[in-house]
């Protein structure tokens, strides 16, 4: 049995995390880019939301 420490890693392409090699990616680990869905949408963890983004998610148009 392999050694967690002897498998492969790459980081996020978006927060630059190191993400180690896991089985269910065995088939396509190439093509991993990201370390999570937040990543993939492009609002990494932590990562506060922009002013114009909450206003649109709450479905307000602003002051009348």
């Amino acid at each position: 049995m392999s050694r967690k420490g002897d498998l492969p890693s790459k980081d996020c392409v978006v927060c630059g995390r190191p993400m180690a090699w896991r089985r269910k990616w065995a088939l396509n680990w190439e093509q991993v880019k990201y370390c999570s869905d937040a990543c993939r949408r492009g609002t990494p963890r932590g990562a506060p939301l922009q002013s114009g983004a909450r206003k649109k998610a709450s479905g307000r148009s602003g002051p009348s």
